[in-house]
């Protein structure tokens, strides 16, 4: 199954029982960037304010003094429930008055984050690679030309005194075409370390 981020941040606000729910979402790139924005964006007079976040296998969540499970939990499984990556979500609840109960509670907070996230404009997650590859002086031309057309972003270029040292970062899909590529058009000249995911 592929997995997508959010394309832009989202956020979605309902109403159960005169408590107001409002789910924010984010995309994120690592543990201190999600921390920071739950920071940010969490309110400090709602009632709750209770998260979760994920980065490949690596996932947290909070339940800010709701019930434990009822509500970091369940927004954690909104986000693996709607196939989202390298997303972190806060739901605020501005308690009415009434109490959900338990079930109540996790239908709540998971309902208000899958709803945000399934509204949110989605951005697919592309597997990437790096690559690392020698080419000499004559064939700079060559890997220089080569990276706009294969997606591949140049991460590091060291020269030394027979060319250069290039690692470069692409679409994995890609990265056999341009091994391909480049050992056409350099006469098999350039020479690839090996592959690093």
């Amino acid at each position: 199954m592929s997995l997508d981020t959010l394309a832009a941040p989202a956020s979605h606000a309902i109403e159960i029982k005169h408590s107001r729910f409002q789910a924010r979402a984010t995309a994120i790139e690592t543990a201190a960037a999600a921390q920071a924005w739950l920071q940010e964006v969490s309110i400090a007079d709602a009632s709750h304010n209770c998260w979760a976040w994920r980065i490949g296998g690596d996932y947290r969540s909070g339940d800010d003094g709701e019930p434990a499970g009822t509500a970091g939990r369940p927004i954690l499984s909104a986000i693996d429930g709607q196939g989202f990556d390298r997303v972190a979500v806060v739901v605020t609840r501005w308690f009415g008055g009434i109490k959900l109960g338990a079930g109540g509670l996790v239908r709540a907070y998971g309902g208000a984050a899958a709803e945000c996230l399934r509204l949110a404009e989605r951005l697919p997650l592309v597997a990437q690679v790096e690559l690392a590859l020698h080419a000499g002086f004559d064939d700079l031309g060559a890997v220089h030309a080569a990276l706009e057309a294969f997606a591949a972003e140049k991460l590091d270029e060291a020269f030394a005194p027979d060319g250069a040292r290039f690692r470069l970062r692409l679409p994995e899909l890609r990265a056999d075409d341009l091994k391909t590529h480049l050992r056409d058009a350099t006469r098999n000249r350039v020479r690839f370390e090996n592959d690093r995911t």
